[in-house]
């Protein structure tokens, strides 16, 4: 298969069409498992008398790490390979599914939810299947394919959760860590799909010949990238402060946690029709200001919503609104990058993007429980992650689409 205007790389056995559906099955379940913990807390808290702040912490460490150990899996993938970080990552993290099955400990719990697993999921998530789409696809396929591997990580919400509520209904809380464990494992032979060919691994120029550290001063000094950046932290602050905080916030206005439960599966379902469409609009409009639309739609989303009256329609229709635009700032923010560096450092330097994402998250999610803590209510958060998003809007409109000037390849 190929597309015209592009050149031909060798991909072997591949085509363009097996290199995105084993990239997004890798997406998917990189991403389901982990988004389902939260529904063993119940059960791992009663069978270890634990109190609950035991789990959140690791689940809270897990992110961080996450967003750490991102750039570092990313510059890995971009030098050897995405097939040897996925496979390593897969081994991290089936390793902390299981021994998160048998932790008896609070030490214990925090080494396999939150270290093991934290890391593990640097290397196996959508950021690393984009950055192997980025260099195997060709330009014309590029960001849509973005948008298509975000799509397959929400997918992976949608699938895991109802399946880890089954399972643990059916079989034993430890017996359905373990099948995941396992079902984690597959993304080892999937991933070989994202193998650079030949021609890629051995590519010649400047940017090829660019190192991590050249790759990283170039980014940091380029005005655009710490624009893109900058948007990017509110996307983590906004996210994770929904996640977290709006069941909660639903239950203190009289609405059901179930309500609550719908509404954010709501939201993992709209999410993967917001991807797709951002990944195809993306191929076609400036990427800034797609940015742009997207945070201010989420501040007038939010302000809408806390200013009516709280009913369950309202709660589930919020979440269809908040789907359509949860992750769909990925495919522009990715796409921005590859646009400004190439794509031979594409994973690292969106790894280091997501870093500010996962910062984003965390404040968010603990500036909302403080915040509440101190005042009794979530209308002081509320207001920040409007402020926040406008900021971004603000901030998205000067990012210039342009590759980085580089002197030494232009005079040579």
């Amino acid at each position: 298969m190929s597309v015209p205007g592009t050149s031909r790389i060798d991909l072997g056995w591949r085509s363009y069409t097996i290199i995105i559906l084993f990239g997004c099955l890798v997406a998917m379940i990189g991403f389901g498992p982990r988004s389902s913990l939260g529904l063993f807390m119940p059960s791992m808290t009663a069978a270890n008398n634990w109190s609950r702040d035991i789990f959140a912490f690791a689940i809270a460490l897990q992110m961080l790490l996450w967003g750490a150990a991102q750039p570092v899996a990313g510059a890995f993938a971009d030098r050897y390979g995405a097939p040897r970080v996925v496979c390593i990552s897969a081994l991290l993290y089936a390793g902390g599914l299981a021994m998160m099955a048998y932790s008896t400990s609070a030490g214990a719990l925090f080494f396999s939810a939150g270290v093991l697993i934290g890391f593990g999921l640097s290397g196996i998530g959508f950021t690393i299947v984009i950055g192997a789409f980025g260099k195997l696809l060709p330009v014309e396929w590029r960001t849509f394919s973005f948008g298509i591997a975000t799509a397959a990580s929400s997918f992976g919400q949608f699938l895991f959760s109802p399946l880890a509520a089954g399972l643990n209904s059916a079989l034993h809380w430890q017996t359905t860590l373990l099948i995941f464990a396992a079902i984690v494992l597959l993304t080892m032979p999937l991933s070989l799909a994202l193998a650079k060919p030949r021609e890629a691994a051995n590519g010649a120029g400047q940017a090829e010949s660019q190192s991590v550290q050249q790759a990283v001063k170039e980014a940091l000094s380029t005005r655009s990238y710490i624009l893109l950046v900058t948007g990017y932290f509110t996307c983590g602050f906004q996210l994770f402060f929904i996640t977290v905080h709006l069941p909660a916030y639903l239950v203190d206005r009289g609405i059901s946690v179930e309500i609550g439960a719908w509404t954010l599966a709501i939201i993992g379902l709209f999410n993967i029709i917001g991807s797709l469409g951002s990944g195809f609009l993306a191929t076609r409009l400036p990427k800034r200001y797609m940015l742009a639309v997207i945070y201010a739609l989420r501040s007038l989303a939010i302000l809408v919503f806390i200013n009516l009256p709280a009913s369950p329609w309202i709660a589930m229709s919020f979440g269809a609104v908040i789907g359509l635009l949860w992750l769909s700032s990925v495919p522009p923010t990715q796409g921005i990058i590859a646009v400004l560096f190439g794509t031979r450092w594409l994973t690292m330097l969106a790894g280091l993007a997501f870093f500010n994402h996962q910062l984003g998250g965390f404040l968010g999610v603990w500036l909302g429980g403080l915040l509440y803590e101190s005042s009794g209510s979530y209308t002081a958060i509320w207001y920040v992650t409007i402020a926040l998003g406008i900021i971004s809007a603000v901030v998205s409109i000067p990012i210039i689409e342009k590759p980085v000037a580089r002197p030494v390849a232009a005079s040579a």
